[in-house]
């Protein structure tokens, strides 16, 4: 979105194709829009439950989108057929056939640094986090992995193998891996301080900074009730698990809320329902733009996705993540590396935990020291104009 409002800036006319739920959305801004199967709304809430297992929660991901590639393949040549450059996402299987079928400029991004597999910088896997361990022997010893991840994701990705065969197109590298990336350019649309460009990353790979994009087309501001509380009192810690992880929360709040009281500090959870009955120092809310929210917090408690570990590492503020799956175990132990963060894992978070671990981040100034080190850097970044310019760049290739 934020992109693509900045494209439009200068003249250019821009297309978003992606799920049916986030058309008005997308018009809100004055953006085209065309639709992209699946429709992923439909999902019900058990599917979404498995997709954010740890253990085998992506491939079931993978597997759903890649058993859509087809549907995806037609409404990408559709919504492109008179387009000058395509920008892809990491998993749109179909969208990467079109653009290659077509020969038409084609941009890739990346969202996270996980999504890249270096040997040199190894990613975290849900399944298994202590693999990233193997880092300290070297690249050696992690490519072997990367082979192995590659050979298993395959059989996931057949229906998107087959359909590649059929449009004739040449190669056979995995969509998930090496074949999901552009040749012309990769935009790797995360903040430089993340992760470092490494020798076995995609040829023209540009480090673009975070593309921050933080407004709900039906809410403008913060809701007054909230803003009463935090200005009744001491930041309170904020608690939120994004658009995904919160269908998964299980007892995340329950807990949550019992850590916050031993801490005696107040909280506010975004849960994506309705409010429910809270004491009078904390409060439950269904939305509140995380870029307005996290910088009035003490800490910041969430699951690790990339759009809210990036607006926590904007807000200065100290964070706990706590991984679900996907790359989140990644992310969270990235920005604990930056030394502005914590991780426990979802399967050791109770009450005890998270009070100790959140004492740790708020009673060591070294945590708030380095968090605000981390959002000047991010201040001085310009992702959204940085990816505007590639694209453009890439488009007049």
């Amino acid at each position: 979105m934020a992109i693509g409002l900045e494209l439009r800036r200068r003249g250019h006319q821009v297309t978003i194709a992606t799920c049916p739920s986030y058309e008005s959305k997308v018009r809100s801004e004055g953006l085209e829009f065309a639709v992209l199967r699946p429709d992923i709304s439909g999902i019900d809430s058990e599917a979404i439950l498995r997709m954010m297992e740890a253990r085998r929660g992506t491939e079931r991901v993978v597997r759903f989108l890649a058993e859509s590639a087809r549907e995806s393949y037609e409404d990408t040549m559709a919504a492109a057929a008179q387009a000058d450059v395509v920008v892809t996402h990491p998993i749109t299987f179909g969208s990467v056939l079109a653009a290659e079928k077509t020969g038409m400029p084609w941009v890739s991004s990346l969202l996270a640094p996980a999504s890249l597999f270096s040997a040199y910088d190894p990613t975290v896997p849900a399944p298994a986090p202590w693999l990233a361990k193997l880092a300290a022997l070297g690249p050696a010893a992690v490519r072997p992995i990367i082979a192995l991840a590659k050979l298993q994701t395959s059989m996931w990705l057949r229906p998107v193998l087959k359909l590649r065969k059929e449009l004739g197109l040449p190669g056979n590298a995995n969509p998930l891996f090496d074949g999901q990336h552009s040749p012309r350019m990769v935009l790797a649309l995360f903040a430089q301080c993340l992760a470092k460009p490494q020798p076995d990353w995609p040829p023209h790979t540009v480090v673009t900074g975070f593309p921050f994009y933080d407004r709900h087309h039906e809410q403008q501001g913060m809701a007054p009730e909230l803003e009463r509380f935090l200005s009744d009192g001491p930041p309170p810690l904020v608690f939120s698990l994004g658009t995904s992880a919160v269908t998964a929360a299980g007892d995340f709040y329950t807990e949550s809320l019992e850590a916050a009281h031993r801490l005696g500090r107040r909280a506010v959870f975004l849960t994506g329902q309705d409010p429910q009955g809270l004491p009078a120092d904390a409060m439950s809310i269904q939305y509140a733009s995380h870029s307005e929210l996290f910088p009035r917090a003490a800490a910041v408690i969430h699951h690790g996705g990339i759009g809210t570990t990036a607006q926590a590492m904007r807000s200065g503020r100290p964070m706990l993540v706590v991984p679900f799956s996907h790359d989140q175990f990644d992310n969270g132990a990235r920005v604990k590396r930056l030394g502005m963060a914590g991780v426990l894992y979802r399967t050791r978070y109770n009450s005890c935990t998270a009070e100790r671990a959140l004492r740790i981040l708020l009673e060591d100034s070294r945590h708030a020291t380095a968090a605000a080190a981390v959002a000047a850097q991010l201040e001085a970044e310009h992702g959204v104009e940085t990816a505007a310019d590639a694209i453009i760049r890439a488009a007049a290739r």
